[in-house]
């Protein structure tokens, strides 16, 4: 493997559970991922799948009653689950940037915006409170923010939710880290904006030569930008690929019913509506036999109730924990699924 291939970020076996230690509630079952350098990396899924949980595992910031029970998980090759603190320190402040679901959560809003990022230039990058403020100020300015120089100056409250989420994303990257985990990024911004905040992450990452892991619950929005995706339900790893892959050949029935629920803009000016998938996500309380996904899936056989959930190769860099793969025919006789693969931000 090349020093550009290489793995940057890799988890194995992740297990992350809450309840007590008799009776444990387990929400992420034996995840593996890697985030190579320089790679933008999608983790998809609907709401509660382990997506959030990962990452934040990932930088141990998994908090009680949660904890990580079992796994290995490492940065540039060294191990995060050895770390002392102050180390976790330095990791989180200078190597990995992370932006939160809800950008008016994470900012202070009793701080104007600049000052909280000229802080964060200060503690991080030790400089001067004025050499702080001028960086704070073109940093603004790099994500995207116009009159920065006023806008240092604004309370978080005063600015709309795309800005905030830039402001956040100024923070993140103040420090230069190699690995930017992006958490829901999009969450509750109209298209518009989401679509300008994806290609700010596809800019920043070509700039900063910087690996992407970017979460999200909408297949439309992860493709737009990532090389390869992971796809998640009910806490396990169903599913990975390269973008294009999974796309045209997802082996999974899950990754396949995301994709048929994302709206296309065939479907847009029509009555029908986008195929749903049927069922809700199982409760961390479930403990259901096999594949997890087994009782809403269209596909289901009885030995789905028997399978172990591991992941098996079923071409290059693509993997499936489906045995059955029921779409192997349809793509023998040269067929492919509807959706297209989305315009990539440049």
């Amino acid at each position: 493997m090349s020093a550009e291939g290489a793995p940057l970020l890799q988890v194995r076996g992740l297990r992350v559970e809450f309840g007590t230690e008799d009776e444990p509630l387990v929400a992420v079952h034996d995840v593996g991922l890697t985030v190579r350098r320089g790679e933008f990396v999608g983790l998809v899924g609907e709401s509660g799948s382990g997506k959030s949980l990962t990452c934040r595992s990932a930088l141990r910031l998994v908090r009680p009653p949660g904890r990580i029970t079992r796994g290995e998980i490492s940065f540039d090759g060294r191990d995060v689950m050895a770390m002392s603190q102050e180390e976790l320190r330095s990791l989180r402040a200078r190597e990995v940037g992370m932006i939160f679901q809800d950008p008016f959560s994470s900012l202070n809003p009793v701080f104007r915006v600049g000052e909280q990022l000229a802080e964060t230039l200060r503690l991080n990058a030790v400089m001067p409170k004025r050499q702080a403020r001028i960086e704070a100020t073109e940093l603004l300015d790099h994500v995207g923010i116009p009159d920065p120089d006023r806008r240092y100056l604004s309370y978080p409250h005063e600015l709309s939710g795309g800005m905030r989420q830039r402001v956040m994303i100024a923070i993140a990257i103040a420090a230069k880290p190699r690995l930017l985990i992006a958490d829901e990024p999009t969450t509750a911004l109209d298209v518009t904006t989401q679509a300008q905040i994806l290609e700010l992450l596809a800019r920043l990452r070509q700039e900063h030569d910087m690996a992407v892991l970017l979460v999200s619950h909408d297949f439309g929005v992860i493709a737009q930008v990532c090389d390869r995706l992971a796809v998640m339900y009910g806490g396990y790893v169903l599913e990975t690929g390269m973008v294009r892959t999974l796309y045209t050949r997802p082996e999974h029935p899950y990754t396949r019913a995301l994709l048929e629920s994302v709206p296309s803009l065939e479907s847009a000016g029509s009555a029908q509506r986008r195929a749903a998938i049927p069922g809700q996500p199982p409760e961390l309380t479930e403990t259901l036999p096999g594949c997890v996904f087994a009782p809403r899936c269209a596909h289901a056989r009885p030995e789905c109730r028997t399978i172990s959930m591991a992941l098996e190769p079923v071409g290059p860099d693509h993997e499936t924990a489906c045995p059955i793969r029921p779409f192997a025919a349809e793509y023998a006789g040269g067929e492919a699924p509807s959706p297209t693969v989305p315009e990539r931000a440049s």
